[in-house]
């Protein structure tokens, strides 16, 4: 199987078949097709996968994602224009902020910051790779956060 350019699948080279996994319930396609990095936090292989038909990695055994940034966006407004902002009363983890993250492309120091987009999470990005790192569940989070620009206006 081989994983298909700009698609949500994988197609057999010798029957054509087309494989497309279900999206877990993290909305993400993992597929079985090694990334070629190894995940920040637990050092196994990455996996291909899919969020929204855009392409990222993803850790089977953390589920934490690595989203390139210029589609980091594109994921956050189509998945929240699908699901409902639900107010997160729970507060920022001040104590993330202590972590320090490889990043998993050219192996220098992630940096970790609180999102400014909402949802109360602290993300790691390596501006060097243009890569955001998301641990189990921030982007959830980030997409039920109330978009604050449609609640100002009402």
């Amino acid at each position: 199987m081989r994983l298909e350019a700009n698609r949500d699948c994988q197609v057999c080279d010798f029957c054509g078949n087309i494989h497309v996994p279900e999206a877990n319930a993290d909305g993400i396609r993992v597929f079985d097709e090694p990334a070629g990095l190894a995940c920040p936090v637990c050092a196994i292989p990455l996996v291909y996968a899919t969020a929204d038909g855009l392409p990222i990695r993803h850790c089977t055994r953390c589920r934490g994602l690595l989203i390139p940034m210029d589609t980091f966006l594109a994921i956050v407004q189509d998945v929240r224009s699908r699901r409902h902002a639900i107010a997160d009363g729970r507060p920022i983890d001040w104590r993330a902020l202590s972590r320090h993250l490889r990043c998993p492309q050219c192996d220098h120091e992630m940096d970790t910051h609180p999102y400014a987009g909402g949802g109360n999470v602290v993300i790691d990005s390596c501006e060097n790779c243009s890569l955001n790192w998301l641990d189990y569940s921030e982007l959830d989070c980030i997409v039920r956060a109330p978009d604050h620009v449609f609640s100002e206006k009402s």
